[in-house]
C-alpha cells in the first residue's frame, strides 16, 4: 500500500518576525507553524484543538500578558508550551522576561542561539507528531487486554507514552522499578516475545506515522527516533520486517504498522499476557483496563 501523507502537527506561535522564518526551517516537514499576534489568539486555537504545542519568544513577550499566558499553561496542561532564547534578545530584560514566562508555567526554555537548540526544538515538537498514534494503540489496547494486571498494563503504558519516550530495556526498568534482567525473565518464563522486540515495534510504529509526512526523509526520522545513524535504522528494520527502508516506507503507514504491531505481539499472546506480572514488586490485586 501507498501512505497517504498526514498533515503536519499545527504549532501556534509568538514569535519576534526575525525569528518566525527560523523556526519555520526548523520544522520543515515536520510541523506548520501558525504564527499569532496575540495570546487571545492563541488561546482560540487552543480551545478549539487546533495546535498541538505553542511556541512563544522571549523577545516578545510582554508582562501585560500574564494572565493569558498563565491560562494557556493552566487550562492546557496538555499542550507543551515553550520559550525561545534567540539572539534578538538583548539588554536587561531578558532575564525578567524568562522569569515571568517561568512564573506563569511555562517549564520548557531553549535557547536556539546555538545549532542544538535549533535541533532540542524540532526533537521536542517531533514527539506531538505521533503523540496521536501513542494514544491510538493506547486505546486499542484497553480493548485487547481488557483483563490484564495493573503491572501489565503498566508495560504497555510505558512503551506508548508520549512525553517519556524509552529506546532500550533498560531506561524501560528504570523507569518502571523493576531490573532489566527481571523483566526479561518474567516475559521469558510466560513463553511472550521479550520486552526488547515490543519496544523495537511500538518505534516502527511511530516511524512509519512520521515516514507519511513527504518532507521527512529516513535520515531526519532516524534522528529523530534517536537512532544511532539512518544505516541503524535500516538494519533495525530488515530486522524486524526481512525489508529495506524504503520498502518499509512504501508499505506501511502508522494504521497498518499499530495493526502489525497488535497482530504479531498482542492479540496471539492474550491469555499470555493476562497472566503476566513482570514487575518486581507484585501488585496484590488484578486491574481492569478501561
Amino acid at each position: 500500500m501507498t501512505p497517504t501523507p498526514t498533515t503536519s502537527a499545527p504549532v501556534a506561535t509568538m514569535l519576534h518576525p526575525a525569528e518566525r522564518v527560523r523556526v519555520e526551517a526548523a520544522g520543515a516537514g515536520l510541523y506548520r507553524t501558525v504564527h499569532r499576534n496575540s495570546l487571545r489568539d492563541v488561546l482560540r486555537d487552543l480551545k478549539e484543538g487546533a495546535v498541538r504545542a505553542v511556541v512563544v519568544s522571549v523577545a516578545g513577550y510582554d508582562s501585560d500578558d500574564r494572565g493569558q499566558m498563565a491560562a494557556v499553561v493552566r487550562e492546557f496542561p496538555r499542550v507543551p508550551a515553550v520559550a525561545i532564547l534567540s539572539e534578538v534578545e538583548t539588554g536587561a530584560g531578558i532575564a525578567s522576561a524568562v522569569l515571568a514566562l517561568g512564573n506563569c508555567g511555562v517549564k520548557t526554555l531553549i535557547d536556539v542561539r546555538a545549532p542544538r537548540g535549533w535541533h532540542h526544538l524540532r526533537s521536542l515538537l517531533s514527539a506531538e507528531v505521533t503523540a496521536d498514534i501513542d494514544r491510538e494503540m493506547l486505546g486499542l489496547l484497553r480493548t485487547d487486554l481488557d483483563a490484564v494486571a495493573e503491572d501489565c498494563w503498566q508495560f504497555f503504558e510505558a512503551i506508548f507514552s508520549s512525553d517519556v519516550r524509552t529506546a532500550t530495556v533498560r531506561q524501560l526498568s528504570t523507569r518502571l522499578g523493576v531490573l532489566p534482567s527481571t523483566l526479561t525473565s518474567r516475559f521469558f518464563r510466560a513463553r511472550l516475545p521479550a520486552p526488547k522486540r515490543y519496544l523495537a515495534f511500538a518505534r516502527l510504529v511511530r516511524a512509519a506515522r512520521l515516514l507519511e509526512n513527504p518532507g521527512l526523509s529516513v535520515a531526519d526520522v532516524a534522528n529523530h527516533l534517536d537512532y544511532s545513524s539512518p544505516q541503524s535504522f535500516g538494519r533495525h528494520v530488515r530486522t524486524l520486517l526481512r525489508i529495506t527502508a524504503g520498502e518499509f516506507r512504501r508499505a506501511y503507514d502508522g494504521e497498518s504498522m499499530v495493526e502489525h504491531f497488535r497482530r504479531q505481539l498482542v492479540l496471539p499472546n492474550r491469555e499470555k499476557l493476562r497472566d503476566l506480572r513482570p514487575l518486581a514488586v507484585r501488585l496484590g490485586r488484578r486491574h481492569t483496563v478501561g
